[in-house]
């Protein structure tokens, strides 16, 4: 029988909601336009380890709505997920913790963006499906070129 304490590890142990911000700061005078809003979404990701391995993941959405130059709502929300990584060689748990934990937790966030935009009033903001496979290896890339570490904190 094989020794189990060396067994790799990998188990979700909590996905939570942990920031999230709405601002209708032009309310209600920029609410009468009738001008097509700008939408600019901007994602980032985050980790870090908590405990011998733990790890808090987090992804981010800002959702930034203007009309002209001014804002018609702000939405911020991070959805983290705390996630338990043992026996798996480093350079693997980089991968798990870029890869395949935003990918757990990014449905999550996609829902509650969707949900505040409704709930504020206006139509839904569907955030578009992410390739974080691929984020992750243009960010290896970039690192590379600098001569630098990928290392997660």
């Amino acid at each position: 029988m094989a020794d189990e304490t060396n067994a790799p590890v990998f188990q979700i142990q909590r996905m939570y909601l942990k920031d999230l911000s709405l601002e209708q700061p032009n309310a209600p005078g920029i609410l009468l336009e009738q001008t097509q809003p700008k939408v600019d979404i901007n994602l980032s990701l985050g980790a870090e380890s908590i405990a011998d391995g733990m790890y808090e993941v987090t992804v981010t959405a800002t959702v930034a709505t203007t009309v002209g130059d001014k804002t018609l709502f702000l939405i911020e929300a991070k959805q983290a997920g705390i996630f338990e990584i043992r026996n798996v060689p480093q350079e693997q748990t980089e991968g798990i913790l870029s890869i395949v934990c935003p990918q757990m937790i990014y449905p999550y966030l996609r829902a509650i963006v969707s949900d505040v935009c409704t709930r504020a009033g206006f139509p839904p903001v569907i955030l578009t499906e992410v390739n974080f496979q691929a984020m992750f290896e243009a960010r290896q890339a970039q690192i590379e070129q600098q001569g630098g570490s990928a290392a997660v904190n």
